[in-house]
């Protein structure tokens, strides 16, 4: 695995727990020799996981459009930054760069970035894991729900189980380097 696009805020959040959790992220992935690849902010959990990859000596990566360059506040001591055109290329960007997906606590832009990589997944559109780091129960809620579309219909087991989730840096990047896409044929005929 060369390189792993990690999704989170731009705000700190409430808890310092967050910007913990991103650092400790940022370090694992520099230990292991794994770049980053992210949304290209100085700020908040994005700027934490960021800072923890450079100092660490690590490939940083980041992905922003022109519009939200001065919003962000783009991070100027990356390896690479990137300025796009729109948040679509951002999007596309980041995953053509990236062999695997690792969400931290964030707000809509990272619910929507880490559920269009599993629903790209679902789709064979990529066949790349994606991992959330649930960093102080942050996303068990979430995750129930995600449980109750299992039990409602609207999700297959397979695809659920396409969300690896960790509690630790360590645990979800070794969950994504195991990982294999479930072997599902006509998925779509099924459901009908």
């Amino acid at each position: 695995m060369k390189r792993i696009c990690v999704y989170c805020g731009s705000s700190p959040g409430a808890r310092p727990a967050f910007r913990g959790a991103a650092r400790l992220l940022g370090e694992e992935l520099a230990r292991r020799g794994i770049g980053l690849v992210y949304g290209g902010a100085s700020v908040g959990v994005m700027g934490a996981v960021a800072d923890a990859v450079v100092d660490a000596g690590g490939e940083a990566i980041g992905v922003i459009p022109e519009s939200l360059v001065s919003l962000e506040v783009a991070h100027s001591g990356l390896t690479e930054l990137r300025v796009v055109d729109s948040m679509h290329t951002r999007k596309a960007t980041m995953a053509d760069l990236s062999d695997a997906f690792i969400a931290l606590p964030g707000g809509l832009g990272t619910l929507e970035e880490l559920f269009e990589m599993l629903t790209w997944s679902q789709l064979k559109i990529h066949q790349k894991p994606v991992g959330l780091l649930n960093v102080d129960g942050f996303y068990d809620a979430l995750l129930a729900f995600l449980d109750e579309t299992v039990e409602a219909g609207f999700v297959r087991p397979p695809h659920r189980a396409n969300l690896l989730v960790g509690n630790s840096p360590a645990d979800v990047i070794s969950s994504l380097e195991h990982w294999a896409p479930p072997q599902i044929e006509k998925w779509w005929e099924e459901s009908q």
